[in-house]
């Protein structure tokens, strides 16, 4: 029995060093397994120790070739020349990044089809420890030399949208690999890890266009459209969500990528507007900030979530059209003369006597006044604010003019009934109002 097991010992130690010397051949750009290294390797399963160092063996042979094939592929390219050498596209940060990971990708998955070739006769409760753990040596060798050229493209500051689309490429590959290689594998710490590197480079980046926003703030341009500035950024914001890849990443980073991309730049960009409409009158700031957020809120609705932001502004746009719309009512109502005789029955008390003795709201003031609203009536669009003609949207311009209509029409009631009524002691009061107000209403739909 001795003599036996003896014997066994031996014919092991010598399977192990036919496999040890075996694998160390194996380190050509591609593999064809043996059908007796397979048979080796099923066999030595039953020494662990000895099985574990010829998967050593395996996985320092292919770790040398993954990172001489990784160098070719990036100085030399294919044998032919085809394809050419990855670095010849160093100029191009995205096509250049991309190459290397879809190398790295391929590789990865070649090299997991080779080891599995290797242990198909091994019963598959044995192999999946070890071999996520000799998959991840074989592709740790790639790591330094992909990290310093990915390194040497971020610090390169290739500009926010880039940085963007790198962060994105970065986690794509980052979950693609990941399907791959499990556990902690060296490389997928390093995908992870430029991922990081290029989203902290790109909100800095993002943060700096901003700041700079802050700094010199432009004037309103004459026709109250937005500023260059405002018009670049959101083109830069539409660029940047636009690139956004969602395949790959769950629901709740998306929406904190969203949140943190929107708060730093819509917020300085509304403090930016408010300040450079802070020198305009009521109406030219109104109709300058509606235009503004217009553009905010078209390019924001082409996004997801976008939710609470598109409330904001579009609460801002409601305050400054309240006001754009209280402007145009005043300047309509100043020139057909309703103004002055709206606020003086607003705050007339019966105790001082009928309106018809107050000066200003005479019989031959308010015919006068009529006549000048019947030519209003007769043309409306001549009392158009000339700033209600610069807002960028034709429906916002419409609700101006309809709420503004409103406010008219309500003015109209209100001095209608004042003069109808027999307390003010006005003559023959239909003959001086000769309209309803649902005539009115009618005329101004």
């Amino acid at each position: 029995m001795e003599s036996m097991a003896l014997h066994l010992e031996t014919a092991y130690e010598r399977l192990y060093r036919w496999t040890q010397a075996e694998c160390r051949l194996l380190t050509g750009d591609s593999l064809e397994v043996s059908p007796l290294l397979c048979q080796a390797m099923s066999a030595l399963q039953d020494r662990p120790v000895l099985f574990r160092y010829s998967l050593d063996e395996y996985g320092t042979a292919r770790r040398t070739a993954v990172v001489r094939g990784f160098i070719d592929a990036l100085t030399r390219g294919g044998a032919s020349g085809t394809p050419r050498p990855i670095e010849m596209h160093s100029h191009d940060p995205l096509r250049y990044v991309g190459d290397m990971l879809a190398w790295l990708h391929q590789a990865t998955a070649s090299e997991k089809e080779y080891l599995q070739a290797v242990l198909k006769m091994v019963p598959d409760d044995c192999v999946e420890e070890p071999m996520t753990e000799v998959l991840g040596h074989i592709t740790e060798g790639v790591c330094r030399p992909f990290k310093v050229r990915v390194e040497h493209v971020l610090v390169a500051e290739p500009g926010p949208v880039i940085l963007y689309k790198l962060a994105n490429l970065l986690n794509f590959y980052h979950h693609t690999i990941g399907s791959i290689l499990q556990g902690s594998a060296s490389l997928l710490a390093t995908t992870e890890d430029m991922h990081q590197l290029s989203k902290k480079l790109f909100m800095n980046s993002l943060n700096c266009h901003s700041s700079k926003l802050m700094e010199k703030v432009e004037l309103p341009p004459a026709d109250l459209g937005p500023t260059a500035a405002l018009t670049q950024t959101m083109a830069l914001l539409r660029e940047i969500l636009s690139s956004y890849d969602s395949s790959v990443v769950p629901l709740d980073a998306r929406r904190t990528d969203f949140t943190e991309v929107l708060s730093c730049v819509v917020d300085p960009l509304l403090q930016m507007c408010a300040m450079s409409a802070s020198q305009l009158n009521p109406a030219d700031m109104a109709t300058y900030m509606v235009n503004c957020l217009y553009m905010m809120k078209t390019t924001l609705s082409l996004f997801e979530f976008t939710d609470q932001r598109l409330e904001m502004v579009s609460a801002q746009v409601d305050a400054h059209l309240d006001t754009l719309v209280n402007e145009q009512a005043s300047f309509t109502l100043s020139h057909v003369g309703l103004a002055h005789m709206y606020s003086v029955v607003q705050q007339h008390q019966p105790r001082e006597g009928p309106l018809s003795a107050v000066h200003g709201l005479d019989r031959n003031s308010i015919k006068t006044a009529m006549k000048h609203f019947d030519a209003f009536l007769a043309s409306p669009d001549d009392l158009v604010l000339p700033q209600c003609k610069f807002l960028l949207s034709a429906t916002l311009r419409d609700v101006v003019d309809k709420r503004s209509m409103d406010v008219i029409r309500q003015v109209y009631g209100q001095l209608y009934n004042a003069v109808t009524d027999s307390a003010n002691k006005y003559e023959d009061p239909k003959e001086i109002m000769q309209r309803t107000p649902q005539q009115i209403r009618q005329l101004l739909s």
